[in-house]
């Protein structure tokens, strides 16, 4: 069966090739598993070291490659890469830090903890951050001693492609780290296959839930579910109007609101709520949406593919059929590409407003009159990914964060941009309560606790005849 990746931007043929062999892939990754995990962190650590270099090496093409398939623009996917090389550095420190090796003296021996990798770990990307977010996963994942095979999403198969070639160009040998390009049967394959260790995926969550309901009766199998959210932004008493919209634009509108940390919903105190739109309807107009490569540059390029731009009109319109007032439409310069303008929806009081994530640039306003209808409306979805206070007083923000139900709650600052360093993931439909990032180390091997006697030494006490 043949996949084609096309250019967002231009409609243009990038990429064609065979779906993969998930189930021989896995073979291949269990006979290469012992052999990986035997040998020195140090090693391992030194390989990965020089996969990095390779990505810096190839950052320019790379980053190209990324902006013609996902059609992001060129500034943001320069970023991307950056974070992909930035990533084995960070791993290491993770590593150290949270899976160390610790021995102390014991009666008549010693009482140790040590780590140990899980097997093969299926990676599952998705097409936003067709290189950074499973690369997050492989890196922990293989400086662990994993080996991994990764599926990446079949909107972006030659990224992956790409990043894995990076791997093998710098020693990581092919069967411990693999791609296997195709579609959802592929994903159902890794899944699946019980000589499949660990499932890693990032993305929608009904394909998470789905993931969770096929691993249900293998409780052996780690599983690290990265999905999406209904993030609120809540912007409170502040003069600061400019800044405020700054910070709303860029929560809700960079990588053309398809980040799963994108603000969905901006929530209001009602007095201030016309000034706050004076400044950002305004900003809201002056964002401009294009091509990868357009100079100058754009600030928005096109959501992945016409189905999602299809499907984002869709959302759009039922909020108008339910009462939504539109302050700033969603606008399709071109109905063959998926190029869409950056939507600001007033839904104040509407009964009934869907909790879902419309993945793209589509913000809708909730104004309320005070800070407790605030954190209810914040609260007032099944997600939990990310939220953020913009203004507001010490007390407030104390507040806001211990009652926030989300994995990353910020003040001040956009919704989006999470740190590697720290740990990233969120609660209900957004997570599983394992959080990637700095964290991944965590779910990439196992604690082993061990009691060990110098000689054999053994005696009852009590109890015999």
């Amino acid at each position: 069966m043949t996949l084609i990746s096309t250019e967002p931007a231009t409609g243009a043929e990038l990429w064609r090739g065979e779906h993969g062999d998930a189930s021989a892939a896995i073979g291949r990754a269990r006979a290469a598993f012992p052999a990986w995990a035997a040998r020195p962190l140090a090693e391992r650590k030194a390989l990965l070291e020089a996969f990095a270099e390779e990505v810096k090496k190839d950052a320019d093409a790379f980053a190209e490659l990324i902006a013609r398939e996902t059609g992001k623009p060129l500034w943001e996917t320069k970023t991307e890469v950056a974070a992909v090389a930035a990533k084995v550095a960070i791993s290491v420190r993770a590593h150290e830090e949270r899976t160390g090796e610790r021995i102390d003296d014991a009666p008549g021996g010693r009482s140790a903890l040590r780590h140990k990798p899980h097997g093969v770990m299926a990676v599952l990307g998705p097409y936003n951050f067709p290189a950074h977010l499973p690369n997050g996963h492989m890196v922990p994942a293989l400086l662990a001693g994993n080996v991994c095979v990764f599926k990446p999403s079949e909107k972006t198969p030659a990224v992956g492609e790409y990043l894995v070639k990076l791997y093998h160009r710098a020693g990581v040998p092919e069967d411990v780290v693999q791609c296997v390009v195709g579609a959802a049967d592929v994903g159902r394959t890794l899944t699946s296959d019980t000589r499949v260790d660990g499932v890693l995926f990032t993305g929608s969550s009904n394909t998470g839930i789905a993931i969770g309901k096929a691993l249900a009766e293998r409780p052996g199998v780690i599983c690290a579910l990265e999905m999406g959210g209904n993030n609120p932004l809540v912007v409170w008493d502040t003069d600061k109007l400019a800044e405020a919209a700054t910070i709303i634009v860029q929560s809700a509108y960079t990588t053309a609101g398809q980040r799963c940390t994108a603000a969905r919903r901006l929530i209001v105190k009602d007095s201030m709520a016309d000034s706050l739109l004076a400044e950002l309807l305004p900003l809201v107009d002056r964002i401009r949406v294009g091509a990868p490569f357009d100079d100058p540059q754009p600030y928005m390029g096109p959501v992945i593919d016409n189905d999602a731009a299809d499907g984002l009109q869709r959302g759009y319109d039922q909020l108008i059929e339910m009462g939504a007032k539109v302050l700033h439409p969603l606008e399709r310069p071109d109905p063959a590409l998926p190029l869409l303008t950056p939507a600001v929806l007033d839904v104040t009081g509407i009964e009934g407003l869907p909790d879902r994530e419309l993945f793209g640039p589509v913000l809708q306003i909730v104004r309320v009159p005070d800070f407790d209808a605030a954190i209810e409306a914040a609260n007032d979805t099944a997600y939990g990914l990310s939220a953020s206070l913009v203004g507001g007083s010490e007390k407030e923000w104390q507040r806001f964060w211990r009652e926030s139900r989300a994995g990353i709650v910020n003040r001040n600052k956009p919704t989006n941009g999470a740190s590697s360093a720290a740990p990233f993931g969120g609660t209900g439909l957004s997570g599983n309560h394992r959080p990637g990032a700095f964290y991944a180390a965590d779910y990439c091997s196992y604690p082993v606790a061990s009691a060990e006697g110098d000689e054999i030494e053994a005696s009852i006490g009590v109890g015999l005849k």
